[in-house]
């Protein structure tokens, strides 16, 4: 398997010209990820924290040119990074808004640590999902086709964090108090200061 390093994500950042604000919200989700995966890797040991960690930091890889483009940035994300090599990655980061599959029953996998970190970060901060999920419906809920989308997303998220709560030995509110900042926004700069 074939996972960027976390230089490799900021190089990419970088060419993608994402903006200042998404690649915070990035940094937030990918310090979400890695708190959670690291915790549930106690329970399942299959799960590879450096994956989980550099898809949350990418997820968004695409969404700076998608406001112009109008491109489903989760699809496009997955494409380009299957395409550079990064299957596994690129797969975890299609299913960030959407996942394949939403099963009570199974393991936590990767790309479900991802999209539910995804959720649980507004901007730059952690916030509840109920937070989180108002948010995505005031901004799309009034776009034709997506209210009913969302109303299903909504409950199906819910049920994700029932999953993966039931697993840990913190409640959904203690989240954004127990996050470790593994990566922070200096390390982006000051990889960008010597890049050039």
């Amino acid at each position: 398997m074939n996972i960027p390093s976390q230089k490799k994500c900021f190089e990419l950042i970088e060419q993608m010209n994402m903006m200042s604000h998404i690649i915070d919200h990035s940094i937030t989700v990918a310090n979400v990820a890695y708190y959670l995966s690291r915790k549930l890797k106690n329970r399942f040991h299959e799960i590879d924290i450096e994956l989980v960690t550099s898809a949350a930091l990418l997820h968004d890889i695409t969404k700076t040119r998608s406001f112009k483009t109008k491109e489903s940035h989760s699809a496009t994300g997955g494409e380009l990074l299957t395409g550079l090599g990064y299957p596994e990655t690129g797969g975890i980061v299609r299913q960030h808004i959407i996942l394949d599959s939403y099963t009570m029953n199974s393991s936590v996998s990767e790309q479900e640590i991802v999209n539910y970190s995804d959720k649980r970060v507004l901007h730059d901060q952690v916030v509840l999902l109920e937070k989180r999920l108002s948010y995505i419906h005031n901004k799309y809920g009034t776009q034709r086709g997506f209210k009913e989308g969302i109303k299903i997303m909504w409950a199906k998220t819910v049920n994700l964090e029932k999953k993966i709560f039931s697993h840990l030995d913190i409640k959904p509110e203690e989240l954004s108090r127990n996050i470790e900042l593994r990566i922070k926004r200096q390390d982006y700069e000051q990889w960008l200061g010597t890049a050039y």
